[in-house]
């Protein structure tokens, strides 16, 4: 896989809540070089808050694994995305107690379409939404993508195998370590 740069999109943030230890008020903007430069991270995309796979196994699993990656691979962070508003994924975050993963509001889908990760959910009834992966990014550039197999518009199954949390793990343990 060629190194591919997180594209240059700003996240709209609204509420009151943290984002990178510092306080995000209403619609506040975060560009995305400010988000992943000189960091370390990890970025998983779900194709929907609330939805039953994501809501019961990969964020909870993420959230599970962020001890097991910051202190192993040095993360600084780990983030979720989803093409869902901020107030969605907050509320969504806040709902099943998510302390550790940040969430990443991708309202627009512009995100998932910059890094051709965006499909039509349409039989669904879903609209457009991101296609579930992982990637391992350090200063912005990704360095390592776990996409799930199957891409395509309108998929008649939802994979979950590649972007779970345990696999990546094991994938960056046995290339990092």
């Amino acid at each position: 896989m060629s190194k591919i740069r997180i594209p240059d999109i700003d996240f709209i943030l609204s509420g009151s809540h943290l984002v990178d230890g510092e306080e995000v008020v209403n619609n506040d903007h975060y560009s995305t070089s400010f988000v992943f430069s000189g960091k370390k991270v990890i970025l998983f995309a779900v194709p929907g808050a609330y939805t039953p796979i994501c809501s019961s196994s990969m964020l909870p699993n993420w959230e599970e694994y962020y001890d097991k990656f910051k202190k192993d691979f040095g993360i600084d962070a780990i983030y979720c995305t989803g093409v869902n508003d901020d107030y969605v994924m907050q509320a969504w975050g806040h709902e099943l107690g998510i302390k550790k993963v940040e969430m990443l509001p991708d309202g627009n889908g512009e995100l998932a379409e910059g890094l051709g990760m965006l499909v039509r959910k349409t039989n669904c009834g879903y609209g457009n939404r991101s296609w579930r992966y992982a990637a391992y990014v350090v200063d912005g550039i990704i360095e390592d993508m776990f996409e799930e197999p199957g891409k395509m518009n309108n998929c008649p199954n939802d994979p979950y195998t590649i972007s779970d949390a345990a696999h990546v793990y094991k994938q960056l343990r046995a290339k990092l370590l």
